[in-house]
């Protein structure tokens, strides 16, 4: 295959795999690739209508994690900043038989969405993240994000 034949595959891909409007989405790294047990990844929403969208949540993690799964707090509030909910979610991260990890990845990194198994009130302006594993630094995750579509 010549060049042109790369980049047209590559065209069609990019074009094929964008069937869902993202209207949000941002990633907080954390340093040294671990995730503090008292770090808060805090995401602002406030000017984001939420009315009918789907949230998921993301995390960008490599093989030096220890775990197959993560427990991650989701604390969502108003502009008051009153707590709308508040989820203990259990985001699998490998494969419970194969240990193969989930989600996307390339090389030694991969990153998993997850949807949020509740809907997300309008009035929401913010998301915090804090991890639950019950370690005080958790080693091999390189980021996690908030994702917002239509």
């Amino acid at each position: 295959m010549n060049k042109s034949t790369y980049l047209f595959l590559a065209l069609v891909f990019l074009f094929f795999s964008c069937g869902q409007r993202r209207v949000y989405e941002e990633f907080i790294s954390l340093e040294n690739q671990s995730w503090n047990i008292s770090d808060s990844l805090q995401f602002e929403l406030e000017a984001i209508d939420l009315t009918g969208k789907k949230a998921l949540i993301a995390l960008r993690f490599n093989e030096e994690y220890r775990y197959s799964n993560c427990y991650i707090r989701v604390i969502s509030r108003d502009s008051t900043r009153s707590i709308l909910a508040n989820k203990l979610l259990d985001i699998p991260l490998f494969d419970s038989k194969t240990g193969e990890p989930l989600g996307d990845g390339f090389g030694s990194t991969f990153t998993k969405y997850d949807t949020l198994p509740f809907s997300i009130p309008n009035h929401t302006v913010s998301i915090t993240l804090l991890q639950y594993m019950r370690t005080e630094h958790l080693s091999g995750i390189e980021a996690a994000g908030i994702k917002i579509i239509d």
